[in-house]
């Protein structure tokens, strides 16, 4: 007796595969910005059975992004992906499941890989596939408001992907400077529309 529905399966598990493995590629660091959603984050549900899945369970969008952001990078699940944008942190795993964690409404996360020598091309920050150069380094992070007004002056150690992540106030235009042992970079960062970038790859130390 032939047993169609076995093939059909596996073939199904293949294709899933497939388009997560595609869907890692794009979202990783992706380099422009998608389309806007159709549907608010807040009539949306949170899926809490795809957090306890990945062992986020009762956590919000602040907590996942600091356990995934600075968790070294050969722990990093690999059938996830997490998407940083400014109003939402959004989820995807190897299911072609998705669910999306609202944002602080006050504060954007931006993350950024100071270098040296090599970058790469990066628009949302991927906290589980993006990675940088100078990875466990201590340095020094400025951010500056146009008016002048420090709003950042601390020392962070990069995590082990080579970013380093900083809340910044919403609705504003700032420099992020850092510097490391007598290197300086800057860059320009926005946080007035809700798809201006969250990952920072073009401030070289120099």
């Amino acid at each position: 007796m032939n047993h169609p529905t076995v093939p059909r399966r596996r073939n199904l598990n293949v294709a899933a595969t497939a388009t997560f493995a595609a869907a890692l590629v794009l979202t990783g660091c992706t380099t422009t910005s998608p389309e806007p959603e159709s549907t608010s984050i807040g009539s949306q549900a949170v899926d809490t059975d795809f957090l306890a899945d990945h062992n986020l369970d009762g956590l919000d969008a602040t907590q996942v992004i600091e356990r995934l952001d600075t968790m070294p990078v050969a722990d990093r699940p690999t059938d996830l992906i997490a998407s940083v944008q400014p109003d939402a942190l959004i989820l995807t795993d190897d299911q072609d499941r998705e669910t999306r964690l609202p944002m602080p409404e006050d504060e954007v996360y931006i993350s950024v890989a100071p270098y040296r020598e090599q970058t790469h091309d990066c628009y949302f920050h991927s906290l589980t596939t993006c990675l940088g150069e100078l990875t466990n380094s201590e340095v020094q992070v400025t951010l500056t408001g146009e008016d002048g007004d420090v709003l950042v002056n601390e020392v962070q150690q990069t995590y082990d992907n080579g970013f380093v992540g900083v809340w910044v106030p919403h609705g504003i235009e700032a420099t992020l400077t850092i510097e490391h042992e007598g290197q300086t970079g800057s860059a320009i960062i926005s946080t007035m529309n809700d798809d201006d970038p969250t990952c920072i790859t073009t401030l070289q130390l120099t």
